[in-house]
């Protein structure tokens, strides 16, 4: 069991080895226990390890956010075992583009688990915790697709549309109970081996700051979550300069 002296948690649902990873570290910089999730906790090694080594603490799950009980146990555990999760940070992407003419319902009901359902689940589960608490902060990492729908994107708009949704009547009810709850629009291409690998001349634009640096990205989740509540942002737009919008 922990103390009430211990350090509060951040969750992390989706920490890959970009975005999710950079705002892990992050948290844990500032003193907050990692627990970070991902499918496959073999992935998650390198993070964990990284956070350890640089004087954090953090903690790796295996878990699929889109299966209840799975979400329920893990959430159930981190509190019980770990800490009081203070900040919960919804970072699943599924970004899978796809014509509609050729789109199928179960490509397109799983998308939709991915992005939205399972921020759902895990948003309700932490939400639980925090209003006895009567503090917290939820924070979506949504995209493009959450404003505007492009072509062969249909099911990756729809459920970040969704999303977005979820996040406002999020806000709006859990502010009163002294609960952050805030949206990120991430509009760009962001420093991965995937953009490096498969977009060699969108990531030859790093040295002009053309594309988003993951612990750029992260400071300004960091940022949102210490924001005082007299002046509580509920949309963050983050873009590089080049970027057309």
């Amino acid at each position: 069991m922990y103390s009430s002296t211990e350090a509060k948690v951040a969750l992390i649902i989706g920490a890959g080895d970009s975005t999710g990873g950079a705002i892990a570290k992050k948290f844990a910089a500032e003193g907050y226990i990692a627990c970070v999730t991902r499918r496959d906790a073999e992935k998650l090694q390198p993070l964990v390890d990284s956070i350890r080594e640089r004087g954090g603490e953090a903690h790796g799950f295996a878990s699929d956010a889109r299966k209840e009980e799975e979400v329920v146990a893990l959430v159930e555990h981190i509190e019980a075992n770990i800490g009081p999760i203070d900040v919960l940070v919804f970072n699943i992407g599924a970004n899978v583009p796809c014509s509609i003419l050729d789109e199928t319902a179960r490509k397109y009901f799983k998308i939709w688990e991915m992005a939205c359902f399972s921020g759902f689940l895990n948003t309700r589960e932490v939400a639980k915790r925090m209003v006895t608490r009567q503090r917290g902060t939820i924070l979506f990492t949504g995209a493009t697709a959450a404003l505007r729908g492009a072509a062969n994107f249909s099911a990756f708009a729809g459920a970040k549309h969704a999303l977005r949704a979820l996040a406002q009547s999020a806000s709006r009810e859990l502010a009163p109970q002294n609960i952050h709850v805030a949206h990120i629009v991430v509009d760009g291409a962001i420093d991965t081996d995937f953009i490096r690998t498969q977009f060699p001349e969108r990531y030859a634009l790093k040295d002009q700051d053309g594309i988003l640096n993951p612990e750029h990205i992260a400071d300004n989740y960091w940022y949102l979550h210490t924001q005082p509540r007299d002046a509580w942002t509920f949309e963050l737009d983050l873009r590089p300069w080049i970027e057309k919008w």
